[in-house]
């Protein structure tokens, strides 16, 4: 028997501000006077100073997550997978999306399984039907047919807005400890994750992203459920984890850094889900290392790169939107891993920086589509050049 428990994970922080006290010296402050006359003026003391201490509000921050939880833990729900035969193969979370009984939830979640059991916090049970889902996306959507009173859809916020820093809450079923809250925060934004299951023409991957990262704790059985700003709106869908530790039955251990699929994403993916049961993500044929996180200052001057920022192009897939755009790649061999100066430093598409590949390839999965054009600011060597090409769909 297979028993998965569908991963995710995240260190989880509240944030609990202590007080520090301090106090003045304990030897009083004496001014003392000596008048040339009279020496039998008694001396003059000054009272001690005194320091206002502001109490942190953590009452108001607890009531603010009790009413989190109030409002939002009735649209979470536990989802279990089974194969045809019966047999358990994990369970996720999800959340529900509409009142039409639509559930987000992850890919991997219901990934391999046949029949989707949806447990809502009321008690009620219910099974669901697999309406799609996308492996690059990590996103699915199950529809269950179930009573109005039990379908309580999540508010959905915009993840553009997220600050690194801003607090945010999970609510899922970790380890099978159903409607359980963690809070955390935003750690960064605009991560990308490599797919591990589409490969690349070039015999890569694949990647995610637009995904947030966050400390929240995060263990097996949060996939798929909701991440929330302060207000109780939906701004991620948890995803992963990154850990080197396991617990003792195997299982991937919380290591503080969780992942999360925006909302801005799910806007995005799960309405063409619901309508056709698939989506397509577009796609500029390129191979990319980035200056920043992945060159030493070595590598960047013997390339010849005038900055330290940006994606710089190591291959070009044969007759795909970037070559027919005229875009150099450091090595005309899209499969050798041998990096060549020459190639060229992407620092824009249409306008927006770009200073890693994650900034490229967000701003293509939200706000593009197969079919879009777009221009793509790129330098060789000192030169900028603006390179128009049209995106294809990704293969």
């Amino acid at each position: 028997m297979r028993n998965k428990i569908s991963l995710l994970i995240l260190t989880i922080v509240i944030m609990l501000t202590l007080m520090a006290c301090s106090l003045t010296s304990f030897i009083p402050n004496l001014a003392v006077t000596q008048p040339a006359v009279d020496s039998q003026q008694p001396i003059q003391v000054s009272s001690p100073s005194t320091q206002v201490i502001t109490l942190p509000d953590i009452v108001n921050q607890q009531d603010q997550f009790i009413s989190i939880y109030s409002r939002v833990s009735r649209g979470v729900v536990a989802i279990k997978v089974y194969d045809n035969t019966g047999i358990e193969l994990g369970l996720g979370s999800g959340w529900v999306y509409s009142n039409e009984g639509y559930i987000i939830t992850n890919n991997h979640v219901v990934d391999g399984g046949s029949t989707y059991e949806v447990d809502f916090t009321s008690g009620f049970k219910a099974f669901g039907e697999l309406i799609g889902s996308n492996p690059d996306a990590d996103l699915a959507v199950i529809k269950v047919d179930v009573p109005a009173d039990e379908l309580f859809p999540l508010t959905l916020g915009d993840s553009n807005l997220l600050s690194v820093g801003q607090v945010v809450v999970a609510i899922g079923n970790p380890f099978g400890l159903d409607s359980t809250m963690t809070t955390g925060i935003v750690s960064a934004l605009g991560r990308s994750l490599l797919s591990d299951v589409a490969s690349a023409p070039d015999g890569g991957f694949f990647s995610s992203s637009d995904i947030i990262q966050t400390d929240a704790a995060l263990n097996p059985g949060n996939s798929g459920g909701p991440l929330l700003n302060l207000a109780g709106e939906v701004i991620g869908v948890n995803q992963a984890i990154r850990t080197n530790s396991s617990t003792s039955t195997g299982e991937p251990a919380n290591s503080g850094i969780g992942f999360a699929i925006s909302v801005n994403m799910v806007k995005k993916v799960v309405p063409s889900l619901i309508e056709t049961g698939t989506f397509e993500f577009p796609y500029l044929g390129i191979s990319t290392i980035d200056v920043f996180d992945s060159m030493s200052l070595d590598e960047i001057t013997n390339l010849g790169l005038t900055q330290f920022t940006g994606a710089y192009v190591t291959s070009v897939i044969a007759g795909g939107p970037a070559e027919v755009a005229g875009v150099i790649p450091s090595n005309p061999d899209p499969q050798s891993t041998a990096l060549n100066s020459g190639g060229d430093l992407i620092i824009a598409i249409d306008s927006q920086p770009v200073k890693r590949f994650d900034d490229l390839i967000s701003y293509l999965y939200t706000e593009k589509s197969p079919g879009d054009t777009v221009v793509l600011t790129v330098l060789r060597g000192t030169q900028k050049v603006d390179l128009t090409l049209t995106l294809a769909t990704r293969p």
